[in-house]
């Protein structure tokens, strides 16, 4: 590296921090690889997992830590105090964040999603789900046993999404149950902040790796997916430790890191599908090195292979409905794959041949400047230029559009439901890291351009690819409900931590400027101080309506007592829509009761009442308890003497569409259920 010396003079502290911050994703990566084969034989328990995880995690730490090399500070002295202001916000964040937990469990969105999943995994290790129709006595043409997240395949149900974050958070549930369940998220969100102290200290050099943890932590995005269960927060750890094995492999010379750093990065698609955009840079970069002879090209294209590949095997084979769905965005990031391996494989065999190209003539690297601000213009007028829409082709587009114009209604905008907003979307990431960050970024971002191009920092190179790359496309197609703050999920990914970065690169630069004038080393510290507080005070600011905001609260408790009023040896019957959405796949693992929906006709409210009891005659013939449930006693009324399950008034997120979001929004959630006593 250019301004970070490592190697053998770097201190105990240096190495303690370099190990530190890549012990999570070795960690994460030893998990995964145990879990998935596990899972995908159909015994994915406790009493097979964790003794094959403890010996496969003691080899993987053992030799992956050994073969870390760190990174030195530019004055070639590292001392202990990175390591305990890393340690002290790490603990910090996640002791806030496991005190303010929500308890997303009602299926509402993907985080309740996500936990019902696991719940099932905690329960059974197992998948697809049975429908169980044998205990509705061989099922009805008016029963369904499908519900958002879980698609109705045959005779079976099929999780919306990847494994990974399940199979993450499983554990938790076998250790405590649902609430150990939640409080994995917590955990997992601090050992993010490690992994990215770890990335900032390679790059910019160990005394920052406090501060960029602590400027990652106070955004009110890491603090969300650290609250509910996200999978934006196991992929952060898979891509920034995977990043951080990767240089140091590319700095050392050594295999072994390279090969657990590829890994580690094709892993996040086994947590989000998504990561198939992510990790394309990384494609390139190996056949770089390939084509520059360097050891550790081959092994973290390995790696990445056997990563990949392990993500698209779970998806063809336990979510091929979901990778259905995402069909019309799944097939083109497909070509442009393909594409950029084809055009790595040329580039890099020309390289090995002609050598890499002079890119200083025409004086490409002082377009670097320019070219970096001019986008960030596009990108900040961009809602003058453009109005993003999309027309809905499936009913789960058209549930959204519906919501959509609720929330325009509500908030007194214009009637508007296949807008998409994208076109905001820097606009975005200013609501939540400020304007002033922003600004830093682009600073940063085309100082490490122009270096690059004069092949200094070229440390630098990967991550400022992966950064660009899924900076750029994200912000131009965000993918994702519009509403915020659900909508910054798709930020935290690389977005936000990414523009973290190159903003804290641009303020250390001008803080090694400073030094150069006249008492040059107080003036240093100043600007660094001034520049810190630039980014570090809106993003607390920006995140302070909503840190300390408890939402989704008492949900657990409530299912829990829920499942004790339904009872044993009983068929649940959902007769009402909004119900079915939210209880029916919650019922199933966490009650651990058959349950099916009666199908409701289009402009009704219940399902008809003649295929209700006809459902509830063949349940009691098959010897078993018919139990309904609906949002209202009025729903199951007609059916015998009705009584409160399920009662919960707390706070959920905010809904905002074109402003930053401030507090939280009142959310009521009802079971009425009715316990007929049928008698022929």
């Amino acid at each position: 590296m250019d301004d970070i010396d490592g190697g053998p003079g770097a201190s105990r502290g240096g190495l303690f921090l370099a190990r530190l911050t890549v012990a999570p994703v070795l960690l994460l990566v030893s998990w995964l690889a145990v879990g998935l084969p596990l899972l995908m034989a159909g015994v994915f328990t406790p009493w097979v997992a964790i003794p094959l995880f403890v010996p496969v995690a003691a080899v993987t730490l053992t030799f992956g830590l050994r073969a870390v090399r760190p990174a030195g500070e530019v004055t070639g002295r590292s001392s202990w105090w990175p390591v305990a202001g890393v340690l002290a916000v790490a603990v910090a964040f996640g002791a806030l964040q496991l005190v303010m937990c929500s308890q997303q469990i009602v299926v509402r969105r993907d985080p309740a999603s996500y936990f019902n999943f696991a719940t099932w995994l905690t329960g059974h290790g197992s998948l697809p789900i049975p429908q169980m129709r044998w205990a509705f006595g061989g099922g009805d043409g008016a029963l369904t046993y499908g519900s958002p997240a879980f698609y109705q395949r045959g005779g079976v149900l099929v999780p919306q999404f990847m494994a990974g974050m399940p199979l993450i958070v499983t554990p938790g549930g076998w250790l405590g149950g649902p609430y150990a369940t939640l409080a994995v998220m917590p955990v997992i969100g601090a050992l993010a902040l490690v992994s990215f102290a770890g990335l900032a200290g390679r790059l910019i050099g160990p005394r920052w790796a406090p501060v960029a943890a602590l400027a990652l932590g106070l955004t009110w995005p890491m603090m969300m997916i650290s609250r509910s269960i996200y999978s934006e927060t196991g992929a952060l750890i898979l891509m920034l430790g995977g990043v951080c094995l990767t240089l140091d492999a590319v700095r050392s010379g050594r295999r072994l890191p390279a090969l657990l750093g590829g890994l580690a990065l094709g892993l996040t698609i086994l947590v989000r599908i998504d990561g198939i955009r992510d990790v394309l840079p990384v494609v390139a970069f190996a056949g770089l090195l390939l084509a520059l002879r360097r050891r550790a090209g081959l092994p973290l294209l390995a790696g990445l292979t056997a990563g990949v590949g392990a993500g698209l095997l779970e998806g063809f084979v336990m979510s091929r409905p979901y990778l259905h769905y995402l069909s019309a965005s799944l097939h083109p990031l497909v070509y442009i794959a393909a594409l950029v391996v084809a055009a790595t494989a040329v580039v890099s065999l020309a390289i090995r041949r002609w050598g890499l190209p002079d890119l200083t003539r025409f004086r490409l690297p002082d377009l670097a400047v320019p070219a970096t601000f001019a986008v960030l213009a596009f990108f900040a007028a961009r809602p003058i230029l453009q109005t993003v829409r999309r027309v809905p082709h499936n009913p789960d587009d058209q549930v959204n559009a519906a919501f959509i114009a609720a929330l325009q209604r509500s908030q007194g905008l214009p009637a508007d439901p296949n807008r998409q907003y994208s076109e905001l979307s820097l606009h975005w990431v200013a609501w939540y890291i400020g304007v002033p960050a922003v600004l830093l970024a682009a600073v940063g971002a085309a100082l490490v351009a122009r270096d690059l191009l004069r092949r200094r920092r070229t440390a630098w190179l990967l991550p400022y690819a992966l950064i660009v790359w899924t900076t750029g496309t994200t912000l131009w197609r965000p993918g994702i409900t519009p509403d915020h703050p659900w909508a910054s999920r798709r930020l935290i990914g690389v977005v936000i931590p990414g523009l973290l970065l190159f903003a804290l690169w641009a303020v250390a630069w001008a803080a090694r400027r400073a030094r150069r004038f006249r008492r040059g080393r107080p003036l240093s510290a100043g600007v660094a101080a001034v520049g810190a507080l630039l980014i570090l005070v809106p993003t607390a600011v920006a995140s302070a309506p909503m840190a300390l905001a408890r939402t989704e609260e008492r949900e657990v408790s409530q299912a829990q007592s829920m499942c004790r009023a339904i009872g044993p040896n009983a068929s649940v019957i959902i007769v009402e829509r909004v119900t079915g959405d939210r209880f029916t796949q919650l019922i199933r693992g966490m009650c651990g009761t058959p349950a099916a929906r009666v199908r409701v006709h289009a402009g009704f409210k219940t399902a008809p009442e003649d295929d209700v009891a006809r459902v509830v005659r063949k349940v009691a013939a098959a010897g078993r308890r018919p139990v309904l449930l609906g949002a209202d006693g009025v729903d199951v009324s007609p059916y015998g003497p009705v009584r409160r399950v399920f009662h919960v008034h707390t706070r959920r997120d905010a809904s905002a569409l074109v402003s930053a979001p401030q507090g939280t929004w009142s959310l009521t959630i009802n079971v009425w259920m009715a316990d007929p006593v049928y008698r022929g």
